[in-house]
């Protein structure tokens, strides 16, 4: 059987492959700057780990209590805002949100700056001559078709599109691990208040009803140990599932707690694996029966608590990386290395989430390297986003150009809007004056542009 090809009659200037927490802002970006750009995305929605895998609320990127992300990353915050789903709270953290919110701020900011998506659409092969992708094709509904484009980002998260292009890239620890996933999932019908009251006095003091956090790791001295210990011993809970516990609130959404777990199985931890991600659904849903379970029994407030959401999609950490122009280090992270090339600030501190058991490696908030000054921050360089051996590809995201260690600290979505806002105006760039090649574009103006655009750099 010969499969048929459909090459579609039209070529956008940017083709950003996954409409994610980095492809969204890239694809809004370079729409911006004038590009024509289609944004290809697998769900049915943009956002992705924000949206589809319900990772809420953003991780604080701070140095000396500003925030390292602003650009595009602030107009999103503003318009959950004026949605009613974003919130500051009483110590000025900003980064509350509302997952289901974000799908309609990323629609407005796409199409208001004159961008496509096509949903429901699968990356199969991109098709490469001397190191230049001249089209990319994906299947969907319509069978496989062929979208030609001159520019391209690589936003799928796990660099599907650089590894099929042929570009180098990494995955995993020293050992070949990957850092755990999650299904996270919500409990709606909360009584906010009971919880509140019932975490203060446990030690976990809450400043509000409406931005509770609280948390459980095993032998991390969390004030919520000792319930835990009980429920595995009357047989609510698994032992693994006291690895990792930790719950928030979220904006619009009254009486609904967003938990940053069960966290999955450690031998499926690969999400380049379908066997691994469908194994991972299926041990998500049992473990948050369990969890439910937890709740309603042990915590108050909780007792009538329904589910309200299981994430469509599993909450993936690290895959693969790409070996880009720059390999950035744990070394240039704890000694807050600067860069000619810089297009993005980070203070987020080195989270290993570890499958190998007990607590995370290298999570530590303070030590004696410069990183750990309350002022302190390191470059992320324009050439991590830059992969070997090919001419018209960015990556930016959490497969951008990094070790093990140093992209546990990057991955963040703030850090991705970042990396994203960047890419979109540089393919921009690239598609209309340069042929589609991003290592012609003059960095010192990329730099201005994003400081125009609002950006920290």
């Amino acid at each position: 059987m010969t499969l048929t090809v459909r090459s579609v009659e039209r070529e956008w200037d940017v083709l950003v492959a996954g409409g994610g927490t980095a492809g969204a802002i890239a694809g809004i970006a370079a729409a911006r700057t004038g590009a024509r750009v289609l944004i290809v995305e697998a769900q049915g929605s943009l956002g992705g780990t924000g949206t589809n895998a319900w990772v809420t609320p953003l991780m604080r990127n701070v140095s000396a209590g500003q925030n390292l992300n602003r650009g595009l990353t602030d107009e999103l915050k503003a318009r959950l805002r004026q949605r009613g789903d974003g919130a500051v709270d009483a110590n000025g953290n900003d980064n509350w949100f509302n997952p289901e919110g974000l799908k309609f701020v990323l629609d407005d900011l796409l199409l208001g700056a004159g961008g496509e998506a096509l949903f429901h659409t699968h990356v199969v092969q991109p098709e490469v001559t001397g190191g230049h992708i001249t089209s990319l094709i994906v299947h969907n509904k319509g069978g496989l078709q062929r979208l030609h484009a001159r520019t391209f980002i690589d936003a799928t998260g796990d660099a599907d599109v650089a590894a099929l292009a042929g570009a180098p890239t990494a995955g995993g620890d020293a050992d070949g691990l990957h850092q755990a996933m999650s299904l996270r999932f919500t409990l709606a019908g909360v009584n906010t208040a009971r919880l509140r009251d019932y975490l203060g006095a446990q030690g976990q003091r809450q400043d509000s009803e409406n931005f509770l956090h609280f948390w459980m790791v095993w032998d991390r001295r969390s004030t919520l140990e000792p319930l835990f210990r009980r429920a595995v011993q009357e047989g609510v809970l698994l032992e693994r599932d006291g690895d990792y516990f930790q719950a928030f609130s979220v904006p619009g959404r009254p009486g609904e707690l967003s938990f940053n777990c069960p966290r999955i199985r450690a031998d499926l931890h690969d999400g380049t694996d379908p066997w691994h991600l469908s194994a991972a659904q299926l041990d998500g849903r049992q473990a948050i029966t369990r969890l439910t379970s937890f709740c309603r029994t042990y915590l108050p407030g909780c007792e009538d608590a329904v589910v309200g959401v299981v994430a469509p999609m599993v909450g993936v950490r690290e895959t693969r990386r790409i070996t880009g122009d720059y390999v950035l280090t744990l070394t240039d992270i704890l000694d807050c290395a600067r860069f000619e090339d810089s297009i993005c600030r980070n203070h987020y501190p080195v989270d290993i989430h570890s499958v190998k058991g007990g607590a995370r490696l290298l999570h530590e908030r303070d030590g004696t390297a410069p990183y750990f000054a309350p002022d302190a921050y390191h470059d992320i360089p324009y050439r991590c986003l830059i992969p070997q051996r090919i001419t018209n590809l960015l990556v930016p995201g959490r497969a951008a150009s990094s070790t093990f260690e140093a992209q546990s600290s990057i991955r963040v979505q703030q850090n991705c809007h970042t990396m994203g806002e960047a890419a979109g105006i540089a393919a921009a760039w690239a598609a209309r004056d340069h042929g589609g090649t991003v290592r012609s574009v003059d960095v010192g103006a990329l730099q201005c542009e994003m400081r125009a655009r609002g950006a920290n750099l």
